[in-house]
Order: structure tokens, then sequence, then C-alpha cells
């Protein structure tokens, strides 16, 4: 399902004789373990339920979301999909909540996104600079050493800079 964000969780087929998708058991024992006391213990039963419950509810809200697509002559589902079957199946309280997290899900992409090219944009500047003639410096053996500074933006909006020195070879 392509939705614009992604899930930590995987799905994985049950160990009953069904292809059933169930959500990962060390996940459904992490969420659980952050919602009860330190010291409680949890059956395996319960996690097992909670796994298969979870699992069911997630498929339940897909299943309408792709039925919408379907009608729609989408093949892809997104999150914006996935709030439609939220409200469409009853669960208003969590449409909000999840259109909120899917605009901060999408804005983190997109400055990530922004990150990945400015650091691909500095590293083909790198390139054309160590063919070109700029910073030559000669040293004492004759050969020439180039320097090349380079600022990159980091995710912070510092600026960082970056030197680079090799000895070129044959001149």
């Amino acid at each position: 399902m392509a939705d614009g964000g992604s899930s930590s969780t995987t799905a994985e087929t049950s160990g009953g004789g069904g292809g059933d998708q169930l959500l990962s058991i060390a996940n459904m024992r992490r969420i659980m373990k952050k919602i009860f006391p330190s010291n409680a213990k949890i059956l395996k039963e319960a996690k097992e339920t909670m796994q298969e419950c979870a699992s069911e509810f997630i498929s339940f809200v897909t299943s309408e979301a792709a039925d919408k697509c379907n009608k729609e002559r989408r093949k892809t589902v997104n999150g914006n999909d996935i709030c439609w079957a939220f409200g469409t199946l009853g669960f208003d309280s969590f449409v909000q909540p999840m259109k909120r997290y899917l605009n901060k899900y999408r804005d983190y992409e997109s400055k990530r996104a922004a990150t990945a090219a400015a650091t691909a944009a500095a590293e083909a500047t790198l390139f054309r600079h160590a063919g070109s003639g700029d910073g030559d410096n000669h040293n004492q053996d004759g050969n020439s050493d180039r320097h090349f500074k380079m600022d990159l933006a980091g995710p912070s909006s510092e600026t960082t800079t970056t030197t680079l020195s090799f000895n070129v070879l044959g001149k």
C-alpha cells in the first residue's frame, strides 16, 4: 500500500492454516508494555489476541479504502483514502489526528528529500571542481595540491565547511 507514509510494523503470515497478515508480535508486545505498569506480566495469549485484533482492524480500514480506490479506478491506496475510510466506518475521532500525522510525515519527507538533493548537488559541484584548475597550489616538490572548500547546509540550517586536499599526479 502506498499511502504517502510508511509503517514500522511488518506483516507476516500467521502460523495457522490461513494466509492472514499479522502485525509483528514483537511490535505488539512493545506497544502493550508502554500502556501497562513496568512490573506487569503480559500473557502470550493476550499478545496474540491483540495482534489479531489490531491486524483485523487495519485490514478492515484498508479494505474500505481499497474499495474506494477500485470505484475510482485507481490502483494505489494513499493516506487520504485511509482518512476517508476512518470517517466512513464511523471512526470520526481518528480522522483529524491521522490527517495531522499525515501532513507532518509529508513535511518530514519533503525536507529529507530537499536535504538529499542539496547533498547530491554539493557532491556534483565537488566533482566539477575536481577537474578544473581552481585552487591550485604548488608545494616544494613541484607537485600540485588542490584544496576545495564546499559549504553544505545541514538539517538544522547550520553551515559546515569541508576542505578536501589531494595531489594531482602527472602535472
